[in-house]
């Protein structure tokens, strides 16, 4: 089999620059406590969308939608699905609500397609809006996550395009996870009987597991250590350590050529339901 490390790609050095000093700029207005995180977020989704519009200016000359595009940029005129969820944490969600909508904004724009930017700019808010995280995090465009507070990652975890990340009853994912393009991770779960009637349920991914594209794992599920829920498949029960599971519901199918002699010996075991 053939490996295929990643290349190494250049950027110019003045497009480099320019990068830096934003993201530097960033980093001070974030470690200083001093700064309201909405008035920082305002000014920078304004210079990113209405570059030529001075915070505080009087808009009223604009048209209606324009009007509401600018009052958008700050999140403090936005409300975010969370904050409808009665379990919600005020004290925990709401200091990081200006960034989780930053982070939104940023992948909408012109910006958020940029990997060597926008890598580099989620790293940077990470810490601000998660439970925990790691070194050498990396996640792509379009990732979202719930309530932020409760999720905790690991060192060397990779999250790609789309994927959902739903926090609002806990996720813990650990070192070296690699989660796949439009993959769902749920830690919340609803009653078939009463929508209203919700469980939450922490969802853990252990170390060095691998969550497929499209795969969804739903609250409460463990995937063990070198566990991976493959393409589409949805994960109801917990994942052995380095069993395969495919399917929907998904189901084990072969254990990788790594696993350890007693993982292999357990391949036909039945899984506690």
């Amino acid at each position: 089999m053939a490996h295929l490390p990643l290349r190494p790609l250049t950027i110019a050095p003045e497009h480099c620059a320019a990068y830096d000093d934003w993201l530097a700029s960033l980093e001070a207005g974030l470690a200083d406590t001093a700064v309201d995180r909405n008035d920082l977020v305002t000014a920078a989704l304004t210079q990113i969308y209405m570059p030529g519009v001075e915070l505080g200016a009087d808009t009223s000359r604009f048209p209606a939608a324009t009007r509401a595009v600018i009052a958008s940029l700050d999140p403090r005129a936005a409300t975010l699905e969370p904050e409808y969820y009665r379990d919600i944490d005020p004290d925990q969600f709401y200091p990081r609500k200006p960034l989780l909508w930053f982070w939104q904004m940023f992948d909408r724009s012109a910006l958020g397609g940029n990997i060597h930017l926008g890598v580099r700019f989620r790293r940077l808010l990470a810490p601000y809006v998660f439970k925990r995280v790691g070194e050498n995090f990396k996640a792509f465009h379009f990732v979202e996550v719930s309530y932020g507070y409760n999720l905790e990652i690991g060192d060397n975890v990779v999250v790609h395009r789309n994927v959902l990340l739903d926090d609002r009853g806990g996720i813990i994912i650990g070192d070296n996870v690699s989660i796949s393009d439009y993959a769902a991770v749920f830690s919340h779960t609803h009653s078939i009987d009463n929508i209203q009637d919700i469980h939450n349920i922490p969802t853990i991914l252990e170390d060095n597991v691998r969550i497929t594209y499209g795969a969804v794992v739903l609250a409460g599920v463990r995937v063990g250590v070198h566990g991976m829920v493959g393409a589409r498949a949805v994960a109801t029960r917990d994942v052995r350590p380095y069993h395969v599971n495919v399917g929907i519901p998904a189901k084990s199918v072969r254990v990788k050529s790594i696993a350890p002699p007693d993982q292999v010996s357990d391949f036909n075991r039945p899984v506690h339901e």
